[in-house]
Order: C-alpha cells, then structure tokens, then sequence
C-alpha cells in the first residue's frame, strides 16, 4: 500500500532524511521509531506532501505521490492524526468529526458519528462543547475520530500517547486495536514499547535520517542491546 525507497528530504539546506525505506501492506499496523530527532516526524510529514521529496520516491496504492500537493494525497487515502493533536479550537466536537469527513473510497461500513462516539465514549457528551476546551486526551480522542471519519486507506498517528495521563494512553491504545480489527492500516509513532509491541505487526527503527532496522515485535522486544543502543533517551 504504502512504500517509502531510499527517500531523502531537507528542511532548507538542511537534510534531515537520507535514505528512509518503509512499507506498509493492507491491514498491517506498522511502527516508526527512533530516538528524538532522528527523522520520524519528517518522515511523515514527506509523506504527507508537508515537505519536498528531494530523492527516492514514495508510492502509495501503486501510484508515485512524492510531487503531489497535500491535499492531493489526503483525498488519495491517507489521514494523519499530527503530534500536537491540532483539533479546529473554534468549532464544536461535532463540527470537528464532520469538518473533513468523506467516504471516497466506497467503504461498505464507513466511519460516522455513531461508530466514532462508540470507539471514544467520553467525546459523545461533548459533542456540542468547543475542542478549545477539552483536556489533551480528549483532543487526541477527537483527532483520531477527525481522522477516521475520513475512511482513509491508511491511517497514520504521529505521538499516538505523547504528554498523556495513563488512563487515558490505555484507551487510546484499546482503541487502536479496535481499529485495527476492522481491517485498517496504520502507520503509528509512539515511545511505548509494550503497547506498540501488542498491536502492531512490524517496527522500522529511524537513526539520523536512515532506517536501520525492521523487525517483528518478538524480534525487537527479544532484543535489549538492540532497544538500549537505538531507542533509548
């Protein structure tokens, strides 16, 4: 589905992606780790058309998007849930679930309303209250709704659980295997090893703008030189 080759990418005259190679396949729940600043969020952000491609080439449903406009991939199949959250402040939770959404692709059970306040329970009796003023995991609840909504081909969440309270980074993460269950793909960022472990399928791991490894989660939590040297703060 998603296919990122030997893809490079520079802020200015600074290049911050070398040679990141990555794959997505249907279904699967991938991981993009590495340390701070080692090129995840770039990576996305190159994905999602923010940034130039400047080499390499990144293909998504067998089509080359490396030069298409942001917009132009959003509709293409792709969501991203960005760190930070980024919900609209101004509109209600409701107008932020229908701002975006679309069923393009034809999905025979697409998201909506009911299925998203069923997966995030605590959004439905904030449904008419601003996003200005729900907590951050309230945010991060409403951010994932936002995006699927949009019934993307691939999902992608940048910091799925970064700065929240326990309780709520485990109802994320329960619902991120409900996701998962319905068939989608998803292209997850996170620092929580033993939760990323249990849903997803494969890790890459990122070191100065290179992908440098990729493995099963056995492989990567079976190997703690591997995490220390690679992972680690």
């Amino acid at each position: 589905m998603l296919s990122l080759s030997c893809v490079q990418a520079s802020y200015g005259s600074s290049q911050v992606l070398f040679d990141v190679n990555l794959d997505v396949r249907d279904g699967e729940v991938v991981t993009l780790l590495g340390r701070n600043g080692m090129g995840k969020t770039t990576t996305v952000s190159t994905i999602m058309g923010l940034v130039p491609v400047q080499g390499g080439n990144v293909t998504f449903a067998g089509q080359s998007i490396g030069s298409w406009p942001t917009y132009r991939v959003a509709r293409a199949g792709l969501a991203l849930v960005p760190e930070g959250r980024q919900v609209f402040p101004n509109l209600s939770v409701l107008e932020n679930l229908i701002a975006t959404a679309a069923n393009r692709g034809g999905v025979l059970k697409p998201w909506n309303l009911d299925s998203v306040f069923e997966l995030f329970p605590a959004l439905a009796p904030l449904r008419n209250r601003s996003a200005s003023v729900l907590s951050g995991g309230e945010q991060q609840m409403l951010a994932i709704g936002r995006a699927v909504m949009t019934n993307p081909k691939l999902l992608i969440l940048d910091e799925a659980t970064e700065g929240l309270a326990p309780k709520i980074r485990g109802e994320i993460w329960q619902a991120l295997s409900r996701i998962k269950a319905t068939g989608q793909a998803v292209l997850v960022i996170d620092k929580n090893m033993k939760a990323l472990s249990r849903i997803a399928d494969r890790h890459y791991i990122l070191d100065k703008g290179r992908t440098v490894w990729m493995g099963t989660s056995t492989d990567l939590m079976n190997d703690d030189e591997l995490r220390h040297r690679l992972l680690s703060a």
